[in-house]
């Protein structure tokens, strides 16, 4: 008895130090935000500011636009999930539900091609943007991800736990594949679309290497190239980076902890075939 409390007590203090490890960072990084030019390097190094206050935020919004690089970024995650979460709910109604030739080995290879990482295709999808006449666009940064094999992968394993027999039940009363798709599944599988909304929305906002290759200007930068080109301009303004990385992480951290069980559940219903 004894031994299985020790191991307990073992196991929670191991937890709450990797957890520490892993927050101090983001703490830090919010704290600097509001210590002044002096406190930013002071040693040894404090914590906590000695006076609150915003002006390091307000001096990055004008050293560099970090309102428009905003508004750019939203727009890129809201255009990325809709078309994204779109295509993957046909795709994957497709490939559960209607029988046509080849239909698993179409699959198959369509999984296969996960193991290819993104950079790979860099060179082919810039070449695509550059003739479409869609460089420097809001375009160019969704056209690559209107689509997600993986996001197509959780939601058809889940339309596939869904009983045949309500699907024969519902044709048998007059319901056709696009009404049967809207009105019984979509509603069906609301956890596991949370979560292709969620990690869709936090990639999109963390992407960095796409935008890097294919934004010129301000005209297009999202916030993370944006906070890039900004540490390239006042690398030596500590306090101001912080402030404005802080600006950047903080609406996914509270985007995450809000919904961390709704991201944990939807992949398990999604990823497990009943």
């Amino acid at each position: 008895m004894i031994g299985k409390i020790l191991k307990k007590i073992s196991l929670y203090i191991f937890l709450t130090l990797g957890a520490f490890v892993m927050i101090f960072p983001f703490l830090w990084m919010i704290m600097g935000a509001f210590k002044s030019p002096a406190e930013i390097i002071m040693f040894p190094p404090k914590l906590l500011p000695s006076h609150w206050s915003f002006i390091n935020f307000s001096k990055a919004f004008k050293m560099a636009p970090f309102g428009r690089y905003f508004l750019n970024s939203v727009v890129v995650m809201i255009l990325s999930v809709l078309t994204t979460t779109t295509t993957s709910i046909l795709g994957a109604f497709a490939f559960s539900r209607l029988k046509f030739p080849g239909k698993e080995i179409i699959f198959s290879i369509l999984l296969s091609l996960m193991m290819i990482p993104f950079e790979m295709l860099i060179i082919t999808n810039y070449t695509t943007i550059v003739k479409l006449h869609l460089f420097n666009t809001i375009p160019a940064l969704v056209l690559p991800f209107v689509s997600s094999i993986f996001y197509t992968y959780i939601l058809r394993n889940f339309f596939d736990t869904v009983s045949d027999s309500l699907y024969y039940s519902a044709r048998i009363d007059g319901a056709s594949n696009w009404m049967y798709l809207w009105r019984i599944l979509v509603p069906m599988a609301k956890p596991s679309l949370f979560t292709i909304l969620l990690l869709n929305a936090l990639s999109s906002w963390n992407s960095f290497i796409w935008p890097l290759y294919i934004t010129a200007d301000l005209r297009s930068r999202t916030l993370p190239y944006g906070l890039q080109v900004f540490t390239n301009e006042g690398g030596s303004f500590q306090e101001l980076l912080m402030a404005a990385s802080s600006v950047i992480i903080l609406p996914m951290i509270v985007l995450f902890l809000i919904a961390r069980k709704y991201i944990i559940s939807g992949v398990s219903r999604g990823g497990i075939k009943a």
